[in-house]
């Protein structure tokens, strides 16, 4: 799963409400003539959340995936949601919310620039707000189900340090600073590596127990204003 939520992740996340891909559906879309591109056990994932989707890409790094890697990411989404779901995982505080739609808004350095931005992607203010939602209740929970599990000794740190951090410095013609100033940084990146690992290790195992079905995808209807298929 992709990360869009500029910690490691995946994250690009979707255009489901928190609620799950049948409430995202029961609202009015605009100019769009929705379809089904994955049925998945009693579910569906529809056109426009993958549309969405791409949107959202569009707006964070100028370019989305192909239309096959949307709607893989959508497939995984649904997966974490629906176990999030499932256990009453808590909502991110609206003050969660305001300081990660706020960051990025302010990606582009200029209000006015980031407002035509949106609008060429075809979002509303409302829509952003949503998707960062989203894209912060999945990033948690992945991170709730598996950062407790994850170990980091001072090996590790050292390790990442010596055949990591260091060669990189060196590379920018930089001295790495002293180990012990940055081991608690090093730490926090061992564990999220640690966190996507056993994510995609999670998803290799729970997919093929799920009902999955494919649907076909016309690649120039589907794409995001702006996007290439």
């Amino acid at each position: 799963m992709r990360v869009i939520f500029h910690r490691a992740l995946w994250i690009g996340l979707a255009a489901l409400s928190i609620a799950g891909p049948a409430a995202a559906r029961s609202r009015p879309q605009k100019q769009i003539i929705d379809g089904i591109v994955v049925r998945i056990e009693d579910d569906i994932i529809t056109l426009s959340e993958l549309r969405e989707l791409a949107a959202y890409q569009q707006l964070l790094d100028g370019h989305s995936q192909t239309n096959q890697e949307l709607r893989s990411e959508l497939i995984e989404q649904w997966v974490v949601n629906n176990e999030a779901t499932a256990a009453r995982f808590p909502l991110p505080a609206e003050t969660e919310i305001d300081r990660e739609t706020e960051r990025v808004e302010n990606s582009l350095h200029d209000a006015a620039a980031f407002q035509q931005r949106l609008a060429a992607v075809g979002l509303t203010q409302s829509d952003l707000r949503r998707i960062v939602t989203r894209q912060i209740y999945l990033a948690r929970y992945l991170d709730y189900k598996f950062r407790s599990s994850i170990q980091v000794d001072d090996a590790a740190i050292a390790s990442y340090y010596r055949d990591h951090l260091m060669p990189e410095m060196q590379a920018k013609g930089q001295q790495a600073p002293p180990l012990e100033d940055v081991s608690a940084q090093i730490r926090e990146v061992l564990i999220e590596q640690g966190v996507n690992d056993r994510t995609a290790a999670w998803f290799e195992e729970t997919k093929p127990r799920l009902r999955i079905e494919l649907q076909p995808m016309d690649a120039p209807s589907i794409s995001a204003p702006g996007s290439q298929p």
